[in-house]
């Protein structure tokens, strides 16, 4: 009898203290949500999110907003809307994928291997190559650029003799920045001699990413044609960045393919019987195509 009562003085301690320090901070009806179950919403939230609610009126509008949340759904279990067969299995289905995400987040919190980081990166070289280079632009009709002012409409036969031109005149000497700020049609880049900045593979229309990648540092390129016009490419330098300084960007970029497999070993391991009376049966998988 006395150790049962020293339990329970134990408990009404331990409760006492419980409450002391972690009061309750909203009311709804009979529901009570303490401190630290408001700080566990809190958590879930996203960073984004949670940098949002940091003020006490920030808060006090998250509490209102699960306080209706909260009346809402009692008034439905009031109804007896939980009772049915349909929303309990929704009910089901939503807190199943909640616990998905849960386990794939797990399953994708660690980095992947260092060494298959580096064949990524290897076999990704380009993404990290950045190029530093000018262009001038010789636009013809239906261009995506406007016409400078005073300029004639060319076409793109017109066009092309034009840049090959402008081009004659840098490789006999001229300097690309003073023709770039007299033939350039890219005003913009153009009052700066052509001058385009930093760039990374993808980041340009394709025809001139193509070949502002593959040309030789210094040269000028032969007319590239896209739907802004023809292009006089110089690339100035063209380096690419270490490993180090993006393997952030590589362990992200990485993350969906450690899930796909994660995912695919849980499926090996997790023994999965269809029925075929109610589904069918599956079709066959086509054959792998000869190596």
């Amino acid at each position: 009898m006395k150790s049962i009562l020293l339990l329970m003085l134990a408990a009404g301690a331990a409760w006492a203290q419980a409450s002391a320090t972690d009061p309750v901070v909203l009311t709804v009806g009979s529901e009570k949500i303490t401190k630290s179950m408001f700080d566990a919403i809190i958590g879930s939230l996203t960073e984004q999110q949670q940098a949002a609610v940091a003020t006490p009126e920030a808060k006090r509008s998250l509490a209102a907003q699960i306080a209706e949340l909260r009346m809402m759904a009692q008034e439905a279990r009031v109804r007896r809307l939980d009772q049915s067969p349909a929303m309990q299995m929704k009910i089901l289905l939503q807190a199943e994928t909640v616990l998905a995400q849960a386990v794939y987040a797990e399953m994708i919190k660690e980095s992947p291997p260092d060494a298959e980081m580096q064949t990524y990166y290897k076999d990704h070289q380009n993404e990290w190559t950045e190029a530093k280079g000018r262009h001038i632009l010789i636009r013809f009709e239906g261009s995506r650029v406007p016409a400078r002012e005073g300029r004639p409409e060319l076409t793109e036969a017109q066009a092309l003799e034009a840049a090959r031109a402008v081009r004659a005149k840098i490789v006999a000497g001229a300097s690309f920045a003073d023709v770039a700020k007299a033939e350039s049609d890219d005003q913009g880049s153009g009052e700066n001699g052509g001058d385009l900045g930093s760039f990374t593979k993808g980041s340009m229309v394709e025809e001139f990413d193509e070949v502002a990648f593959t040309i030789p540092v210094g040269q000028v390129s032969e007319p590239v044609k896209s739907a802004f016009g023809y292009h006089l490419i110089l690339i100035d330098s063209r380096d690419a960045k270490k490993f180090e300084d993006v393997r952030g960007e590589i362990e992200t970029a990485m993350k969906p393919d450690q899930g796909a497999k994660a995912v695919e070993a849980l499926k090996a391991k997790t023994p999965l019987v269809f029925n075929e009376d109610y589904f069918g049966k599956a079709e066959a998988a086509p054959p792998a195509p000869p190596q």
